[in-house]
């Protein structure tokens, strides 16, 4: 395409973000269930990409900025309406809907990994949550005997059921979440003619 009908949207730390984050979070779904070092390595890849994003947010370049694609309520039904009568405005970064996904994505992962992080205390006694600082570990080495096996209070077993649910409740959210972004960017391609995913390669979208 000719550069004069393209013009760059997603800065290269924006771009490194979004397809860091799903590796990461790719990786850390499918090690869930063996409990070893590579599932706790992108559990704090996605926490420090969430907290990259979130900086980024108010710091970075234009279109990564929440003031230009955090919409209002109304503005967001508003789109949707357009949608549904094939009149949507084309927008150069996330339009009102899918700025909201963004919100929305940010936010669950930042529940998913916060309550993994609590369960990982718990378990291991390691971790920035664990209580037991003298024991402050980034990472324990995967399947580790635990010799203090059992003598977990039945408050402690409590509080580890709770953080469990609810990490495992975050993720399989976000699972929805991922879903629905999927269909929206395949939705908005066809709608507005553009090649979203390319867009987030090349960094540059055609203009309208």
């Amino acid at each position: 395409m000719n550069n004069e009908n393209t013009v760059a949207v997603w800065d290269v730390l924006i771009r490194i973000f979004h397809w860091s984050l799903v590796l990461a979070f790719t990786v850390a779904y499918f090690t869930s269930e063996d409990e070893n070092a590579w599932h706790i390595y992108a559990g704090y890849s996605v926490l420090g990409l969430i907290i990259f994003r979130v900086i980024w947010g108010f710091v970075g370049s234009r279109y990564a900025r929440f003031s230009d694609f955090v919409h209002s309520p109304a503005n967001v039904f508003h789109y949707i309406a357009e949608l549904r009568a094939g009149t949507a405005k084309h927008h150069l970064g996330h339009n009102p809907l899918g700025g909201w996904m963004v919100l929305a994505l940010l936010s669950t992962l930042l529940v998913v990994t916060i309550s993994g992080l609590k369960v990982y205390a718990i378990e291991e006694g390691r971790g920035p949550l664990a209580s037991n600082l003298p024991m402050l570990s980034v990472i324990s080495a995967a399947h580790a005997e635990d010799d203090d096996e059992g003598e977990t209070g039945g408050e402690g077993r409590q509080d580890e059921e709770f953080w469990e649910e609810i990490h495992e409740g975050a993720t399989n959210f976000m699972l929805v979440l991922i879903t629905l972004h999927v269909l929206g960017v395949v939705i908005s391609s066809r709608v507005h003619n553009e090649h979203l995913i390319k867009a987030m390669l090349t960094g540059k979208k055609s203009k309208k």
